[in-house]
């Protein structure tokens, strides 16, 4: 029997979660002996006992209960090839090094995508479903900065923040990294296949839960601790003050892990959780990329400085004195129209047809959302 169909088997043993088969694994890295371990030898590791090391040696010895549990392992795996998936266990090497260290990490990985991209350099971004303009604006931000240095974008493809922060990490031609509640093989936030080929394409999807399992709310805050342990760090854009967004983050401080968040408007729903966060010293408030660097080093920003470097002015146009304006106040963020109707004074209309204007002279480039910034090259 193969690791992988070993693990799967394992995982199907009544009362073992994740911790026990950490520690089992501790003992028997590919499995292989464990069929053959008494009582005793099981009863020895670390969270097992008596009583739940005698199930274990039973289930090993039901030929009708193992067989089951092979026959249900080899389809996962067909399934998995069928649609160009891998499985990664806690003793394959390219299982993720962070997520290797939690209490509690998922024995089994189902990969979509490049599985490499899962034990790269990243972090988790994370927020409420029901953004508004600003959070897309700061998660456009960050996630376009961040995917361009190097660093992987962790999210759970949920509507709102989770979407725009894979959008971001995508368009900046980043790597990132989709962590599903049901299995790789149903994306049902992403039915029409508008987001998901694309994140298998520059990095992954990936789950803990067997293919063709159901979805249900227990599952959301399992998601979540991958989502965190995956990641150097969690940052939380937009936030009530009960949501997925706060478990994540909640998650990453049991796993010693960096939370940051992003203040916002103090009469807003959306920023009262990121608002409280900050407020308690649970995360740090951050306003940029550089925020970020500071407390998770270097391997973060290098490729930000070098893509900065990189860019040139502007060259010099003859500009109506509105789509100066306009080009005076956008730059290499990303602004959404509402931000630069209230700012430049120009009604929507107006702003829309000058900003056609200026992304047919190569000014100008728009994003999803309505989201406009200044071209650099």
């Amino acid at each position: 029997m193969e690791t992988s169909k070993r693990f799967l088997v394992l995982s199907l043993v009544p009362g073992i979660g994740p911790a026990r088969i950490k520690a089992i694994a501790g003992h028997f890295p590919d499995l292989k002996d464990l069929p053959f371990a008494d009582i005793l030898m099981l009863a020895r590791i670390h969270g097992i006992g008596e009583p739940l090391a005698r199930q274990v040696h039973d289930f090993f010895r039901d030929r009708q209960l193992l067989g089951n549990a092979e026959k249900a392992a080899e389809e996962q795996l067909a399934k998995l090839h069928r649609i160009g998936a891998c499985l990664l266990t806690l003793s394959d090497p390219l299982y993720p090094s962070l997520l290797r260290e939690i209490y509690d990490p998922p024995p089994c990985l189902f990969v979509r995508g490049n599985p490499q991209c899962l034990g790269k350099t990243g972090i988790a971004v994370v927020g409420t479903r029901k953004a508004t303009p600003y959070g897309k604006q700061c998660t456009s931000m960050f996630c376009r900065e961040l995917a361009g240095s190097g660093a992987v974008i962790f999210s759970g493809l949920a509507y709102g923040i989770d979407m725009a922060a894979h959008t971001a990490a995508l368009e900046a031609s980043g790597t990132t990294v989709a962590v599903l509640a049901g299995g790789v093989d149903t994306i049902y936030t992403d039915p029409k296949g508008t987001l998901w080929p694309k994140i298998i394409e520059q990095g992954a999807l990936v789950s803990e839960e067997w293919l063709g399992s159901e979805i249900i709310p227990a599952k959301f805050p399992k998601r979540n601790r991958v989502i965190s342990g995956l990641s150097s760090g969690t940052l939380v854009i937009e936030s009530d003050l009960k949501g997925g967004s706060l478990i994540t983050a909640a998650a990453a401080l049991e796993q010693n892990r960096e939370v940051f968040a992003v203040p916002g408007n103090i009469f807003s729903k959306t920023s009262r959780g990121t608002n409280d966060l900050i407020q308690k010293g649970l995360a740090k408030a951050v306003m940029n990329v550089g925020d970020i660097i500071a407390e998770l080093g270097p391997q973060f920003g290098t490729g930000c400085s070098e893509r900065q470097e990189s860019q040139t002015i502007l060259p010099e146009m003859n500009f109506t004195p509105i789509e100066k304006k306009i080009v005076d106040r956008l730059d290499k963020q990303s602004v959404h129209i509402d931000v630069l109707a209230a700012e430049s004074g120009i009604d929507i209309p107006n702003l829309l047809v000058n900003l056609f204007e200026l992304e047919l002279k190569g000014i100008v480039t728009q994003f999803p959302g309505q989201f406009f910034q200044k071209k650099y090259r």
